[in-house]
């Protein structure tokens, strides 16, 4: 596909620098392209941005003609392009901290569930709970929303 046709989503935390964006181009050059650029519907990238970048420098945007392998998902949730960004930049590194925060943040606005957002981005919920701005008590008022019966309790004494 014409990378031109891609586009950048607003969320993605994965920064890389200079050094490890020349070693991509360098890997692509070495081995071939061995994981294709996801997107959306509409050519939004939920994973590849590098790729995608490197792509549009020399030597590789001559060498590939300008176009990039892509597969395309659709969800019906953009929530569910989020979790693709994430768990795949999560798979291979690291994250900045301030843009997980805001997508934390993002996703709790939407009304997901701190359960949901812990299984979709492979975070326990003291993770999540560290990446939003709520206060304790409010962080745990969320984690029992919509519970209406608890697991029964069961008291051992020892003699």
């Amino acid at each position: 596909m014409d990378r031109q046709l891609l586009k950048p989503n607003d969320y993605n935390p994965n920064k890389v620098s200079k050094e490890n964006l020349k070693l991509l181009t360098q890997s692509i050059l070495t081995n071939g392209w061995t994981l294709p650029i996801v997107v959306r519907p509409d050519y939004t990238i939920i994973d590849g941005f590098h790729r995608w970048t490197v792509a549009g420098e020399e030597p590789l945007l001559s060498m590939l003609d300008g176009k990039v392998p892509v597969v395309r998902v659709f969800h019906e949730d953009a929530s569910e392009d989020i979790y693709g960004t994430v768990t795949h930049n999560r798979a291979r590194g690291t994250h900045l901290l301030e843009p997980m925060k805001a997508i934390v943040k993002r996703l709790l606005d939407e009304g997901k569930t701190i359960q949901e957002i812990g299984r979709q981005l492979g975070m326990r919920p003291e993770e999540v709970f560290r990446l939003s701005d709520f206060s304790r008590d409010d962080f745990l008022e969320m984690m029992i929303k919509g519970k209406t019966t608890y697991s029964k309790a069961e008291m051992y004494t020892t003699i």
